[in-house]
């Protein structure tokens, strides 16, 4: 099971249209796919979530060449700072970069044992990962009208239903005016009738206007508020205005207990360092009561390895988040996703349970060549990769 080597491809995945939020529009995601090939000739696979990382990647490999892909704790040793900050070094970016190769190694692993990575995990505890199903103001697509009004997109949302069964639905806010985003809540909720509503600032109100917006947003029956403010103190304070549950991208359980708010963590595997990390990490959240989930923005290849975690911790429970419908391509076998009923299967096949298909791969790669990384001013003014939080 040693590692022979490790290469890097970053590659550009579209949406069918480009989509709104408070950083600006959404057209694209850059990524980048890691292949570990093992000395027996097993490829385990692996993502890194923040845009164009190979370069870091394949220098970090050079330096596992020859390693057990089990031995996780060694591997992160040799490449990753062990204190929380350096001045000589951007000891972050090193962890999502290990993040995608420790993926990897555990895939490699399980192709080699042939086991899932949830039975490496010690098993699964649910069979199903629910997902919300996401809406917002989407510009048009090259092949999608987009959705340039409330009615559009309540429309949108009835058709998810009618569709695919959707379940529980998550939509962005504090893109435009905040009376056509009231407007907005009021058609989805009629048209979604009494299914799990959530909705998501991405920390752009101030703590007055989020006062002022939940409370306009009271008869609607919101059930959770995603970033609705930018730190954990101004959510603790939006306490006396909701009942809603409040949750926050970023990673400081500390903070979150301290203040009581929010309610739950949402990230990916790369911020935490990769899949052992998220499992320490999950397993922290649940001794002080704080929630967890997956945001969306991956390819096929982290986002099978969130749905294995999901299924083999308990704590993670409840919808996480997906842009699955969303996307215009993948680099997996069959992808992307398509939840369905509001939930997607775990994976059955040893390690991630995905195949990479290289005609994809190259396509996405050659989309990346062509256009370049996102985000990017040049990309019809548009604006995606690193900022693939939902």
């Amino acid at each position: 099971m040693k590692i022979r080597s490790i290469c890097a491809t970053p590659v550009n995945i579209p949406f069918v249209a480009p989509y709104r939020f408070s950083y600006g529009s959404i057209a694209a995601l850059t990524k980048t796919v890691i292949e570990l090939t093992t000395e027996d000739g097993i490829v385990g696979l692996g993502e890194c979530a923040d845009g164009d990382r190979a370069a870091d990647v394949e220098v970090m490999g050079e330096r596992l060449i020859g390693l057990d892909v089990r031995l996780i704790r060694e591997a992160s040793k040799r490449v990753v700072p062990g204190m929380a900050y350096s001045p000589w070094d951007n000891v972050l970016a090193r962890r999502r970069a290990f993040g995608g190769i420790e993926t990897a190694m555990w895939d490699a692993r399980g192709k080699t044992e042939g086991l899932p990575l949830w039975h490496l995990l010690g098993g699964k505890v649910r069979e199903g990962i629910a997902l919300t199903e996401y809406f917002a103001f989407r510009s048009p697509g090259s092949a999608h009208p987009g959705e340039a009004s409330p009615v559009e997109i309540a429309k949108f949302c009835a058709q998810m239903i009618d569709q695919h069964d959707a379940m529980i639905f998550e939509g962005k806010l504090a893109t435009i005016d905040l009376a056509t985003e009231l407007e907005m809540v009021r058609e989805v909720r009629s048209a979604i009738g009494d299914r799990e509503l959530r909705l998501d600032a991405n920390g752009a109100w101030t703590l007055p206007t989020a006062k002022q917006a939940i409370r306009a947003l009271e008869p609607y029956d919101i059930a959770w508020y995603e970033e609705p403010v930018e730190s954990f103190e101004e959510m603790a304070a939006l306490r006396s205005v909701t009942d809603a549950s409040l949750s926050a991208h970023r990673v400081d359980l500390r903070r979150a207990v301290d203040l009581g708010a929010p309610d739950a963590i949402v990230t990916n595997l790369n911020e935490l360092g990769g899949i052992a990390g998220a499992v320490r990490f999950i397993e922290s959240c649940e001794s002080f009561d704080v929630g967890f989930r997956f945001h969306s923005g991956e390819t096929g290849v982290a986002s099978a390895a969130y749905l294995h975690v999901s299924a083999a911790l308990e704590h993670v429970r409840g919808a996480s988040q997906t842009l699955f419908r969303w996307y215009a391509d993948d680099v997996i076998e069959g992808g992307p996703f398509q939840p369905k009923s509001g939930a997607v299967a775990v994976p059955d096949g040893p390690g991630l349970g995905v195949v990479l298909d290289p005609v994809a791969l190259e396509r996405c790669h050659q989309r990346y060549c062509d256009q370049g990384a996102f985000p990017s001013a040049e990309a019809s003014g548009h604006y995606g990769g690193s900022f693939s939080k939902a």
